[in-house]
C-alpha cells in the first residue's frame, strides 16, 4: 500500500512541486549558468526525452520543447505542436508558453536576440540535434554545454521528489506483483508485458521498462531479459525473469526479480543465493561517504562462486540512468569512479547474475535510498527467488 500522505500528490488532477522546490532548481541551474559564464540557458528536449524541460518547468516533452532561461526574467518555452500548448500552458504555469512555430530554436533565436544574447554567451541543456547546434553557434558563436553538470545537480534528490519516486517505486512493484500472480504457463512474452502495465496505468503510472527473458531451467539458453518482447510463450519449468521500471510522471522505481514456474533447478538455486548474497554485501557498504570501489569488492561473492555478470551491477537512478554505473569484477563498466556516495542519492542494486557462458541467469535488486548510515528501501516487493506451481 502507498502512504497516505502521498495519496494528496498521486489524486492531484495534475501533481506539482512546491514553488519552493521549482526555484531550488531554478538557482542550482542559474549556478551553473554562472559557473559557465554565460548569460542565457537554452534547453531542448524531443520525442518524449528531455528531463532538463520537466525539471525547470513542469511540462513533460512530447514531440519538441525548446526553452529559454535568463536569470531573473521569466522563462519562455516553445512547444511543438500547436495542439499541446494549452496543456503545457497549465503545466508549466511559470513559463511564457507559445507555439513554436515553423522551428523551435529559430523562435528561441528570436528571443535570445530580443533579451540581448551577446556571443559566446549562451549556454545549452539536453538534447540538442545538430542543426539546432548549428543554428545557435551561427547565431551566437561558441555556446556551453552544461549537461555533464546537469546530470551531478539530479544525483541528489529533494525531499520532494523522493515523495515522487516512492510513488513510481510503488507503481513498479504493482507490476511485478501483477506478473508474479499473473504468470502461467501458455501466456506469451506481449501477455507479461499486459499483465505488468494494467497493474499501474489505470492509477497513473507509465512503462518505462519491462523486459522479460523467458527459458527452460533445465536447458537455459537465455541469461538476461530481452529489451523487446517476443511470442515464446511461458511453459511449465520454465524461468521467468523481469526487469520492471514504472514512473509517476518523470519519477520511476526499478525492482528485478525472478520467477520459477516448477521447482528451481540446482543451478538456478545456486545463482539466485549468489545474487542475494552479492545484494546484501553490496547493500551493507553502500552508506554516505562510500566508494564505488566497495561496492564491487563486495561483489566479489559472485566471482567466488564461479559467476559473473552480464549487466551492470548498480547505477543511479532518478533523473536519467546516473551515476556512478558499476560493473562487477569479472564485467567492468569502465574506470572505477573515485568519488564517494553521498546520502539523498537513489541507485539501483542488481547483482544479476549468469553462468561464465551466459546461457542461465537470473535477476534480483531494486532502488535504494542513500542516508548517513546505510541504504533505505524504495520498495515493498518482497525479496528472494520466487517459486510457483505450474
Amino acid at each position: 500500500m502507498i502512504a497516505e500522505r502521498l495519496r494528496p500528490i498521486l489524486e492531484a488532477e495534475y501533481p506539482r512541486f512546491s514553488r519552493e522546490e521549482m526555484a531550488r532548481r531554478r538557482r542550482a541551474v542559474e549556478g551553473l549558468l554562472g559557473n559557465a559564464g554565460c548569460d542565457h540557458l537554452v534547453f531542448c528536449g524531443a520525442n518524449r526525452f528531455g528531463s532538463a524541460v520537466q525539471w525547470l518547468t513542469g511540462w513533460p516533452v512530447t514531440a519538441e520543447a525548446v526553452g529559454v532561461l535568463t536569470p531573473r526574467e521569466r522563462d519562455a518555452l516553445f512547444v511543438q505542436y500547436h495542439n499541446h500548448v494549452p496543456l503545457a500552458r497549465r503545466l508549466a504555469a511559470d513559463a511564457d508558453v507559445t507555439w513554436g512555430g515553423q522551428s523551435a530554436i529559430a523562435s528561441a533565436l528570436a528571443e535570445l536576440k530580443k533579451r540581448g544574447a551577446r556571443p559566446n554567451k549562451v549556454a545549452t541543456l539536453g538534447l540538442v540535434s545538430a542543426e539546432q547546434h548549428a543554428a545557435l553557434t551561427a547565431a551566437f558563436g561558441a555556446v556551453a554545454s552544461l549537461n555533464k553538470a546537469y546530470v551531478r545537480l539530479r544525483m541528489i534528490k529533494s525531499a520532494e521528489e523522493l515523495d515522487w519516486l516512492r510513488i513510481g517505486a510503488h507503481f513498479s512493484d504493482l507490476g511485478m506483483a501483477a506478473l508474479r500472480d499473473g504468470v502461467r504457463p501458455g501466456l506469451t512474452e506481449r501477455e507479461l508485458g499486459d499483465l505488468v502495465e494494467r497493474a499501474y496505468v489505470k492509477l497513473g503510472g507509465t512503462n518505462v521498462i519491462h523486459y522479460f527473458g523467458v527459458t527452460r531451467m533445465r536447458d537455459p539458453q537465455i541469461a538476461v531479459p530481452a529489451q523487446f518482447p517476443s511470442t515464446r510463450v511461458v511453459a511449465a519449468g520454465d524461468i521467468v525473469f523481469a526487469e520492471i521500471s514504472a514512473a509517476f510522471w518523470d519519477y520511476p522505481g526499478q525492482v528485478l526479480r525472478s520467477v520459477a514456474l516448477g521447482e528451481p533447478t540446482p543451478l538456478y538455486r545456486d545463482l539466485h543465493a549468489t545474487a542475494d548474497a552479492a545484494f546484501d554485501a553490496i547493500a551493507a557498504v553502500l552508506r554516505d561517504g562510500a566508494m564505488p570501489a566497495q561496492v564491487i569488492e563486495a561483489a566479489r561473492v559472485i566471482e567466488d562462486a564461479g559467476f559473473t555478470t552480464i549487466d551492470d551491477l548498480l547505477h543511479g537512478y532518478g533523473g536519467g540512468y546516473l551515476p556512478p554505473i558499476l560493473g562487477s569484477a569479472s564485467r567492468p563498466a569502465g574506470p572505477v569512479p573515485d568519488e564517494p556516495f553521498r546520502a539523498g542519492m537513489t541507485v539501483v542494486i542488481q547483482p544479476n547474475v549468469t553462468t561464465r557462458d551466459h546461457k542461465a541467469g537470473v535477476q534480483t535488486g531494486e532502488m535504494v535510498l542513500i542516508t548517513r548510515e546505510g541504504v533505505e528501501r524504495m520498495h515493498a516487493m518482497e525479496r528472494g527467488f520466487l517459486s510457483l506451481s505450474p
